[in-house]
Formats: structure tokens, sequence, C-alpha cells
């Protein structure tokens, strides 16, 4: 994907996100389904996902290599990004450290959705001042599938909304 149609993905994603929850009721909210994390929690650990990533975006691009180095490999595509997340997660892999959410109570939610809704546009403007090389030189860590090229990062972030909007849904 091009950076363009990675912007208007991450974006079309998140809004759609932002818009299942919002038609939840208060209990759907609240209570989790088949031991998952409520639409509360589900929600907080986008938010908690996406800002990191936007705030690595935004680093001087000197800082990025100094920090994380740059791209040792070929970039993987959409789907073989995908395939390796699933497989970590198959494995065991979960969310850790800062990536899990506490307790969400409705206003809490009203705020990590408009927190949300601003870091996308965040980064998506941080994308657009990136070159298409850049996003495959440069590196950033992902706790469960190592480092990922700018590029895969983006691939990673416009699945996981969705991933996780699933996990509502179901």
């Amino acid at each position: 994907m091009d950076k363009h149609t990675l912007i208007k993905k991450l974006s079309e994603n998140h809004q759609e996100f932002i818009a299942c929850v919002d038609q939840l009721s208060t209990e759907e909210f609240s209570v989790g389904k088949n031991d998952k994390w409520t639409a509360g929690q589900q929600l907080e650990h986008i938010y908690l996902s996406v800002k990191p990533v936007g705030l690595g975006f935004r680093l001087p691009k000197f800082l990025l290599k100094l920090i994380w180095g740059k791209s040792n490999r070929e970039g993987r595509s959409y789907d073989a990004l995908i395939e390796r997340y699933q497989a970590r997660l198959e494995n065991g892999g979960k969310a850790s450290g800062p990536f899990v959410p506490k307790k969400v109570d409705l206003k809490k939610g009203q705020k990590l959705k408009e927190n949300l809704k601003n870091e996308v546009v965040k980064l998506c403007l941080s994308i657009e001042k990136l070159s298409e090389a850049d996003l495959d030189y440069y590196v950033l860590p992902h706790p469960l599938v190592g480092k990922l090229t700018l590029r895969e990062m983006l691939y990673f972030t416009i699945y996981h909304v969705k991933h996780h909007e699933k996990q509502i849904r179901s």
C-alpha cells in the first residue's frame, strides 16, 4: 500500500471502530464477553497502541535511526505481517505492560474516543511528511513481532483496530 492508501485505511478503520463503540448500550460497553475485555477496555487498548506509534512517527528521522536502527531486510506484505502477528497470538502472545487496559467507564470512554481520533489525525499528518522510501527504511519496535518498518507498523495498526472491533462484535 502506498502512503495515501495507508492514511485512508488508517482513518477509515479507526472511524468504523469508534462508530461501533458508539452504537453500544451502556451494558454492552461495560461488560466483557467470552472472557475478553469489555468494549471500553478494547477502546483503551487501541488508544494505548496507537499513541506510541504516533509518537514514533513524529520523532526526527535521525533519532529513529539512532534508537532502533534501520531495516536490514525486505519489507513484509500486509498479509505476511498479519500472518506473523496471528502466529504470535496463537503461541500465547498477548498485550502486556502499558498496553493492558484498566477499567473503563462511560465518561472515560468518551474521553478515550476523542483522544483516539486526535492521535489518528496526528499520525496521518506525520505519514504525509515521510517519503515512501522512509516508510521502508526506518523501524519501530513492536512488543510481539519485533522491529517493524514504518510501513509494516501501519499495516499492523490498520489490522489491529479491526481485530479488536471484531472482538466487540462477536
